[in-house]
């Protein structure tokens, strides 16, 4: 028998989907363009959800700080737009935290590739010798 979806999962993928919606379109900041929900986080009492953030040329949480600055400043306008587009009895209280596993992967991936590489050229070596 399938796990059910809970009440906490549905309600972070719906804050996912409009946050996405209304940094695309409501938003006017221009620190805030390019910026990607990758997840969100919503406590069991439904009052806070971390909000899970990416952005194009961002790879560590230091170099986020301004755009998490103003999603921070801009979360009171952000609630207040999802409280009345939709039916939640209360719409949690919204902190932003710059995702830094998108970076870790990137990271992982070129070491990855470095190594690959590298086995590569010793069996090229490893030929060569036998021959």
């Amino acid at each position: 028998m399938p796990q059910e979806y809970s009440r906490t999962e549905r309600v972070a993928d719906f804050l996912q989907q409009e946050l996405a919606k209304l940094l695309l379109h409501s938003l006017r900041d221009p620190r805030a363009e390019f910026v990607n929900i990758t997840a969100v986080d919503v406590s069991r009492d439904l009052r806070y959800a971390k909000v899970f953030f990416t952005k194009i040329g961002l790879e560590d949480a230091k170099s986020a700080q301004e755009v998490t600055a103003v999603l921070d400043k801009a979360a009171g306008y952000l609630r207040s737009e999802i409280a009345r587009d939709s039916s939640l009895r209360t719409v949690p209280k919204l902190s932003f935290k710059f995702d830094e596993s998108v970076g870790r992967g990137r990271h992982m991936e070129a070491l990855l590739g470095q190594a690959l590489a590298s086995d590569e050229k010793h069996e090229d070596t490893s030929e060569a010798e036998e021959d």
